[in-house]
């Protein structure tokens, strides 16, 4: 029998124009079981609503999903996975770190994983300016970071030279993006439409300026 989560769940993806298969709607709709428990005691979300979860969270993360390229990602401040978590359901064939310093978040994000049987997730508890990877990622991810210059400023460690950051940000973010240094171009600022939610949101894509060799003088 469909409920009323998956019945907005599986409404808001077709909103999306995605396609998303039976065993990763399965486990969303596990991981929000998994929230909407751990929740009640670990205060991972402000969003109390079991129904409010899936628009504001689920459906939120899945408006990443034509964005984004590459095959290895960070999700920074994941919090309690958002939008790391659902992006490596709908992805299983590509690798994704989950990056956050609470303890409490992380020890929820750990259960999760295991639960869900994600096997290309890995959680890291850490500050970001202290976690160094075995390797640079193609993607950047964050979601409610405070800055696009604080973000490229805390995260730039991490990024593969031909990488991107991918920024979650509410309204169109105009003066933070003027703040940014000119290493960084800006590839794109995608609005998002999540179903069922007011309120702005859009993608800012980044990558770092790659100079090309200095052209040598010619000597008489």
């Amino acid at each position: 029998m469909t409920d009323i989560y998956q019945q907005t769940l599986l409404s808001g993806v077709a909103q999306l124009g995605l396609s998303v298969d039976e065993q990763a709607v399965n486990k969303l709709l596990a991981y929000h079981r998994l929230l909407i428990k751990w929740n009640k005691t670990y205060n991972l979300t402000a969003v109390r609503n079991p129904l409010h979860m899936v628009g504001r969270h689920l459906l939120d993360s899945l408006s990443l999903v034509p964005h984004i390229q590459g095959r290895r990602f960070i999700d920074v401040g994941t919090g309690a996975g958002l939008p790391g978590i659902v992006l490596a359901i709908v992805f299983p064939e590509y690798s994704f770190d989950l990056l956050d310093s609470n303890g409490k978040k992380t020890r929820f994000l750990t259960q999760a994983v295991a639960q869900l049987g994600l096997g290309n997730v890995r959680v890291h508890q850490c500050r970001v300016e202290q976690f160094l990877p075995g390797q640079p990622y193609e993607g950047v991810v964050t979601r409610a970071f405070s800055t696009l210059a604080d973000m490229v400023q805390c995260c730039s460690h991490l990024l593969a030279q031909h990488g991107k950051f991918y920024a979650m940000k509410g309204i169109y973010p105009a003066q933070e993006l003027s703040e940014l240094e000119k290493t960084y171009k800006v590839n794109a600022c995608h609005p998002l439409q999540v179903p069922g939610e007011e309120g702005a949101r859009h993608l800012v894509v980044l990558s770092t300026q790659i100079k090309g060799p200095k052209k040598s003088e010619n000597l008489i």
